[in-house]
């Protein structure tokens, strides 16, 4: 019998069925069973995750009722002690009752063992279904909402509604639905037993309620100023350079300190509610056990029960009420569980799953930017506006405009970062949301104005983390980007560790590297928004011949123009103004039409046009 509750345990929930990528061997991956499960649009993803667990759900359940039906034990062990065996003065039948009721008990042990790890595995196998798709929420909400504020919120909720499942919680409410049966078996005992342990019940259920009304506020609120805490830290961690040299520190850490006194408080109002009210309920428990053993021995005294009924019916009264005890303990995690299912499902709901299109040849022809306008995420001020041009395989474009013109939100657009709003964007005729995000990115090569090297070695970075990268890739991406020197130069070469944020490395030497990042793979389209900011004379020049290099093996770049040294390797030049396209042509025509505008300022008004904007 134990085998086969150990077997079907592990048939249940297998923990090496979880491959290192986080799904189910065997399995299809949540979002796949989501998008092919009937009222998938109606579901949220996290009750179709839990859907999955049903037959282990099932099984805890199942254990649940051997555990309640076992908790009889000791109650119906003390009933006959007292009615059989202490009137005949049987010691065979003591011993027999007693290694009977030692058999039980080590039953129910080991059956609560297996509902405990079960628990927990489902918890886990949770986890592991859902982590893969709320780690891309995480990196898609600065992108679809940037000033939304939540940052690694839904990884939180996550753990949240992990620990709550691997917790007690859950068996408070698998045990609640046995409270009917143990009434009745009071009422059994006796009418009054029952009517005691009943009013007790209620009574317990309304400081459940209670805990329930008076909690609910006050996680949330804790949850949101202990969100805001968590921002202002990240916040100072990186800009702890600016805060230090400018003397800022002690202002945000007043702020800090603001708001991590707003979380204590939360967090204390929460506790006091939970916790005071779990402190009655347990006393109430206890003083309700009191007076079933008060009414027990009344109704011996009135010869209506049996002395064993007065300890039976004590100890049946206290595990009758234990779940409702527990769940007013655990009433807060529960609160807290609920609202990170919320915040989660709702912005899985704002961010569906897209189903994986088919894949297309590698582009090799053309860029088509057919009327494009661009707004910022969540906001529907329109920074580009009816762009329109178009690109061959070999050509290079510099964009050109003065600040705030929208030269970098064009150029998020053109890499898939940030949506049209109306438009499109298309490489060899098809619009860029036709590749899925992954597949895109192999023929994109993309330098931010801010440069932001990932913690690990130059390769890995260079490489784009790609665990199967081919070394000899690496070192050519380096090559056209003119940094191999430079890298192997470093105290390790290509695995000299950049460090965190790349602070291992100079700003020229981050923006050397990111350069070649983008390069890596020969990918047909470059995207280099202000890419000399950083650089030298001498990274000027390989600059010039990294783009060259791009336009000599037939792909396209797209230099974002700070410096004029930028557009020697272009052929042709878009200007923006205001967030309208101005001109473009070859090179030469259109810096000669800007030059025209206001020829007694000609010489300094490239730098001007090409000005640095975000």
């Amino acid at each position: 019998m134990l085998v086969r509750l150990l077997s079907y345990l592990e048939q249940v929930v297998n923990f090496s069925r979880f491959s290192n990528s986080g799904h189910v061997r065997g399995e299809p991956r949540v979002s796949a069973a989501i998008a092919g499960s009937p009222g998938a649009s109606e579901k949220s993803e996290i009750k179709l995750a839990l859907a999955v667990c049903r037959n282990a759900f099932i099984a805890f359940g199942v254990f649940s009722a051997f555990i309640n039906i076992l908790a009889l034990t000791g109650s119906l062990f003390m009933l006959e002690v007292y009615d059989r065996v202490l009137p005949s003065r049987s010691v065979p039948t003591l011993v027999g009752l007693l290694s009977l009721v030692i058999v039980l008990y080590l039953f129910q042990g080991f059956v609560d063992a297996v509902r405990g790890r079960l628990l927990s595995r489902i918890a886990m196998r949770l986890d592991l279904m859902l982590t893969e798709r709320v780690y891309r929420l995480v990196v898609r909400l600065p992108l679809q909402a940037p000033r939304g504020g939540e940052g690694i919120q839904p990884l939180r909720d996550l753990d949240t509604i992990r620990g709550y499942l691997s917790g007690r919680g859950p068996t408070a409410l698998f045990d609640l639905p046995w409270l009917p049966f143990y009434l009745a078996i009071c009422f059994a005992f006796h009418v009054w037993i029952g009517v005691t342990v009943l009013a007790g019940a209620v009574i317990l259920f309304a400081l459940t309620l209670l805990t329930e009304a008076y909690s609910r506020v006050r996680v949330r609120e804790a949850t949101q100023f202990g969100a805001e805490r968590m921002r202002l830290a990240e916040l100072s961690r990186r800009n702890a350079e600016a805060l230090t040299a400018m003397g800022m520190t002690a202002r945000l850490q007043a702020r800090w300190q603001n708001a991590n006194r707003k979380y204590i408080v939360g967090q204390l109002r929460a506790s006091d509610v939970t916790d005071g009210l779990g402190s009655a309920g347990r006393i109430f428990r206890m003083m309700l056990q009191s007076v079933v053993l008060a009414v027990g021995a009344y109704l011996v005294i009135d010869q209506q029960a049996t002395g064993g009924i007065i300890i039976a019916s004590s100890i049946l009264s206290a595990r009758a009420l234990a779940p409702v005890d527990l769940a007013i303990s655990q009433w807060k995690n529960l609160v807290s569980a609920r609202q990170a299912k919320a915040r989660l499902e709702k912005l899985l709901k704002m961010m569906p799953t897209v189903p994986e299109p088919t894949p297309l040849p590698v582009p090799s022809g053309t860029i088509s930017v057919e009327n494009v306008t661009v707004t910022l995420p969540q906001s529907p001020r329109a920074v580009v506006q009816d762009v329109t041009f178009t690109l061959r395989s070999g050509d290079g474009l510099g964009v050109i405009g003065a600040s705030a013109s929208g030269k970098s939100s064009l150029a998020r657009a053109l890499v898939g970062v940030w949506a049209t709003a109306r438009g499109s964007i298309r490489l060899d005729s098809a619009a860029l949301d036709q590749w899925s995000t992954d597949a895109l990115g192999r023929h994109i090569g993309f330098l931010p104005q801010d440069i932001e090297l990932i913690e690990g070695t130059v390769s890995e970075n260079i490489a784009r983390f790609d665990p199967e990268a081919d070394p000899e890739g690496i070192v050519e991406a380096a090559k056209s980007a003119g940094v191999h020197e430079l890298i192997v130069r470093l105290p390790q070469g290509y695995d000299t560790p950049v460090g965190e944020q790349g602070r291992n490395l100079s700003a020229g030497q981050q923006q050397r590297i990111a350069l070649a990042r983008a390069l890596y793979g020969n990918p047909f389209l470059v995207v280099l928004d202000e890419p000399n900011s950083n650089l030298d004379s001498e990274g000027d020049e390989a600059l010039t011949k990294a783009i060259l290099g791009v336009r000599v093996r037939g792909g396209i770049v797209i230099v974002i123009a700070h410096r004029p040294s930028a557009l020697a390797g272009v052929d042709h030049v878009l200007t923006l103004a205001n967030g309208r396209q101005q001109a473009f042509g070859p090179k030469d025509e259109v810096l000669a039409q800007v030059l025209k505008r206001e020829p007694v300022q000609a010489p300094a008004k490239i730098v001007a046009v090409t000005g640095g904007q975000r």
